[in-house]
């Protein structure tokens, strides 16, 4: 028997938290990002994007085509306070809630909806309960994997309830231009296009047919891609344990980059909710942890981390480790998400007694190396050797 696999994908979820706070906001045209010729927009309303606008659009632009367009430069700390509170709202539901992003994620309601004679009336009361608790809008979709889940739930916005099971894929998936096909990025489109497909349908027929040209574009993903076209697909969820040793945050990107610059900002948010949460729990980490997922049709996953000496919990300092890491081993890879971890918790008090011994163990060293050296004087005819630090201080003398 198939599962019942659920995607909810939060609708403009960054313009829909600033209207939570601000009500006078809603539909009106409003853009998430920085003001200014260097400024990206990061997501809009569905009120902007009438006039065009969409994510990842250079500021300018969208005002360009939408001059009454409210732009705000992003209350994240609150985003993702809201997003905990989405997640602990699903986990209501089910407890098999596996976090896709920061404003999505993946359910399994298998074992939930049995016995439920009108399933699209379950997931219906889902979406009004989730707006009348916490004020959210979301899109659902419905499949037997976690593919035909998430193409349900992009398939209608805002708040649009699709089910795709396997039997449907052809009249509802194949109709859909490929840029809506998931999973197929920025630049396999257009050599996709440049070879005259322009539909899902037309990707999945030269598949099955193992055209030697599609296959060449598509390389390994192709595998995977012909599997999710004939309606199969991963349909397991990964459920995240509570880890007390560690605090860390991810998200995944509006747009795929390989611009260091483009990304630094975002691990400085990121650290800094770090730190604001391990300052607020009294805890501190030895090690700092980025994770990235490369954009790549696979979105292979690599992690990197570095142990220090002595636990940290400064937003400054997990930025600085995390960037070098970032430009040690990622610099040039398009990847899709980022993320930090600060790993190896101990509490505050525990860490005062840790660096408190540290340094009595430098003094320690000072004392012996002392002891040495007035060793060895005591042989001499008169005392010869210093340490360097003391030749400091009787030069400052």
């Amino acid at each position: 028997m198939s599962k019942v696999i659920v995607h909810i994908d939060l609708n403009a979820f960054f313009v829909r938290a600033e209207e939570i706070k601000e009500p006078s906001l809603e539909n009106k045209p409003v853009a998430i990002g920085k003001e200014g010729r260097g400024g990206i927009v990061s997501t809009c309303s569905y009120e902007a994007r009438k006039f065009g606008v969409h994510s990842g659009m250079p500021m300018f632009q969208a005002k360009q085509l939408c001059p009454n367009l409210i732009v705000l430069p992003g209350d994240y700390r609150f985003y993702r306070a809201l997003s905990r509170t989405f997640f602990a709202f699903m986990r209501n539901y089910t407890p098999l809630v596996e976090i896709a992003s920061v404003d999505e994620c993946y359910a399994d309601f298998t074992e939930v909806i049995k016995g439920k004679k009108d399933v699209e009336s379950y997931f219906r009361r889902l979406q009004s309960d989730l707006f009348a608790k916490t004020g959210l809008k979301c899109s659902i979709g419905v499949g037997p994997n976690k593919f035909l889940a998430k193409m349900g739930s992009d398939y209608k916005k805002p708040l649009g309830l699709t089910i795709i099971r396997k039997k449907d894929v052809s009249t509802i998936l194949y109709p859909l231009s490929l840029d809506k096909l998931y999973g197929v990025g920025k630049r396999t489109l257009p050599k996709l296009q440049a070879m005259g497909i322009s539909t899902i349908g037309e990707l999945a027929k030269r598949l099955f047919e193992d055209d030697s040209e599609t296959l060449k574009v598509l390389g390994k993903f192709s595998i995977t891609l012909t599997e999710w076209l004939k309606g199969n697909g991963d349909d397991e969820i990964i459920v995240e344990e509570f880890d007390p040793k560690s605090i860390g945050h991810s998200t995944t990107l509006k747009n795929d980059t390989n611009d260091f610059e483009d990304i630094k900002p975002i691990y400085r948010e990121l650290c800094n909710e770090i730190a604001y949460q391990a300052k607020k729990e009294k805890k501190m980490g030895h090690t700092v942890q980025i994770v990235i997922k490369e954009s790549d049709g696979n979105f292979t996953t690599h992690n990197k981390s570095v142990t220090l000496d002595r636990p940290i919990n400064d937003a400054n300092l997990i930025y600085k480790y995390a960037t070098n890491l970032y430009e040690k081993y990622f610099l040039g890879i398009t990847v899709r998400l980022v993320g930090v971890t600060l790993q190896n918790l101990i509490s505050q008090k525990e860490a005062v007694i840790q660096m408190s011994l540290f340094n009595y163990e430098e003094h320690e060293s000072e004392n012996k190396t002392k002891l040495l050296i007035n060793e060895i004087n005591r042989g001499l005819d008169k005392p010869l050797l210093m340490r360097a630090s003391d030749v400091k201080k009787e030069k400052k003398k």
